[in-house]
């Protein structure tokens, strides 16, 4: 009876560290897309032009996925607990401030200090899940944090549009404050520390040249269609980005102890889990970064109108994130993943064909199977990454995996957004050429001061609205079109490289199952 009373107790630990992680990650991933809901009232407030829109969204992204790999590092020197509640500390501080902020550089650099503070967050929440849960538990538990991190995006938003119903847009950043209050004092209680028994060497050259190549990269892709693709700063970001991965995986493979070893990417389970996570997540935060000013400013939706728009999404997409590892244990992870991400793509192509006057349930018709795709994908992929490397690696797995879906989300919002961007300055320039200079470049800066200018126009209004509508909405189609492209390529990569079924490495069947242990390497303290 003692025994069994015990195995209760520790069952319930289990569940309570769980939603302590789940709280955690649900804080760090809805603020990549929370602000989204709120961009158009932010344009209004602060006069930020698209660029301006898109490093206020992506300074977040951009930071949080450049310092995941060696805040990771960290975490294993130092302990995972004192790693997560410093993190929970400077991301309800920053919020703190955020809430007095007024201008468009102000909320770029909290936002990126912010992304800071979530990648000393995200790497904890999943190699405390790993570590915590026995194997007979574990897939259902990733699962479960598969589901928050893909639909976490959506519920985070919903929280935003409810909140810009009777508040001002800094509101989203005083629930910030909230709920990692809550994750902090949860963590304090409850969490286990662990860190790594062998000490952890730091790679600060590793990290500088991360840090700039993908700054480089996403400044690039961003400021495009601001400054001209043929602009001397603008090639010069994207060449000096390239470059700089090149001497980052250069660096890292002359390193005895390499804070990213490139040769994992050759293992099947990790190389195609890791591409199938970042093409996910390029498409899934590019989405959210277009879908919300489609449905605010051309479906005349209000912020909590627009969130719930996106929630037919979240209903599929955290229930069957559940089932998926189940599903992929049955029909194999190269199956699962291949259907996934097609049908991610098909959800494209159908949202594709929008146009300014088409009803919601269109929308909708694309937006069912781009959720059903997502979840089918995403908790195989992750299961892939984990179960590919032993338990004493379980901490690179766990940051990989996080690396690979902000990195994937960070790209996605500069890229898409910079083919929406571009386009629409095209097919706009017409529309605005009897326009006084000043007025016209605010027009094409983004579709909320096209609006705004046309509604005080009078005679012609209407006609000046529609055709800024119909500029937004061929560029929304282009850029979901490069993104279902991009999804197919990932399905043909993940059908011909991952693994049947991801079955842990023998070291793996070795490690203890003690419940509130962690295994082989992790101390407890």
């Amino acid at each position: 009876m003692l025994s069994r009373a015990t195995s209760m107790t520790d069952r319930q630990r289990r569940g309570a560290v769980l939603r302590v992680m789940l709280l955690s990650l649900m804080l760090v991933v809805s603020a990549v897309a929370s602000l989204n809901v709120a961009l158009p009232d932010i344009a209004r407030d602060t006069g930020a032009s698209q660029s301006e829109l898109q490093w206020i969204v992506d300074a977040y992204a951009l930071v949080f996925a450049a310092l995941l790999l060696p805040a990771g590092a960290i975490g294993d020197r130092f302990g995972r607990k004192t790693l997560l509640a410093v993190g929970l500390g400077i991301y309800g501080g920053a919020s703190v401030v955020a809430l007095f902020a007024s201008t468009s550089g102000q909320l770029i650099g909290l936002r990126a200090l912010m992304g800071l503070a979530a990648a000393l967050i995200m790497p904890v929440t999943l190699s405390v899940v790993t570590s915590v849960f026995p194997p007979e538990e574990r897939g259902k538990a990733v699962g479960t944090w598969v589901g928050v991190a893909a639909g976490g995006a959506v519920v985070g938003l919903l929280a935003s549009g409810l909140l810009l119903e009777f508040f001002a847009w800094q509101s989203i950043f005083a629930l910030n404050v909230v709920l990692a209050t809550a994750a902090l004092v949860g963590t304090l209680a409850i969490v286990p520390s662990t860190r790594q028994t062998a000490a952890v060497r730091l790679d600060p050259v590793g990290v500088l040249l991360s840090v700039a190549a993908l700054g480089a990269l996403v400044f690039g892709t961003i400021e495009g269609p601001e400054r001209g693709w043929s602009d001397a700063l603008t090639i010069s970001a994207l060449i000096g980005g390239t470059v700089g991965l090149v001497l980052f995986v250069t660096w890292e493979l002359r390193r005895r102890e390499p804070m990213l070893d490139a040769r994992n990417f050759l293992r099947r389970g990790f190389g195609a889990g890791s591409a199938s996570l970042t093409v996910q997540f390029f498409a899934m935060f590019g989405f959210l970064f277009l879908a919300l000013p489609y449905l605010q400013l051309v479906q005349g939706f209000s912020p909590l109108q627009a969130a719930l728009g996106l929630v037919p999404m979240a209903m599929i997409v955290i229930p069957l994130s559940r089932k998926a590892p189940a599903i992929a244990a049955h029909a194999g992870v190269r199956v699962t993943g291949t259907i996934g991400l097609s049908l991610m793509a098909t959800g494209f192509l159908l949202m594709a064909t929008l146009e300014p006057g088409s009803p919601y349930w269109q929308f909708l018709a694309g937006l069912l199977p781009f959720g059903a795709g997502v979840a089918l994908a995403g908790a195989p992929a992750t299961t892939a990454i984990v179960a590919s490397l032993p338990p004493e690696k379980q901490g690179v797995a766990s940051a990989v995996n996080d690396v690979s879906r902000e990195l994937g989300g960070a790209l996605g919002i500069a890229v898409l957004g910079s083919l929406l961007n571009t386009q629409y300055r095209s097919d706009l320039t017409s529309s605005t050429s009897s326009l006084p200079a000043p007025l016209a470049g605010k027009a094409e800066s983004s579709l909320a001061a096209a609006q705004q200018i046309g509604e005080r126009m009078g005679v012609g209004s209407h006609h000046f609205i529609l055709q800024a509508q119909t500029a937004f909405m061929n560029g929304f189609g282009k850029a979901l079109l490069a993104a279902a492209a991009t999804l197919l390529v990932g399905a043909a990569f993940v059908a011909l490289r991952a693994p049947g079924r991801a079955t842990p490495t023998p070291a793996r069947a070795e490690t203890s199952a003690a419940p509130l242990t962690a295994a082989g390497e992790l101390a407890m303290h």
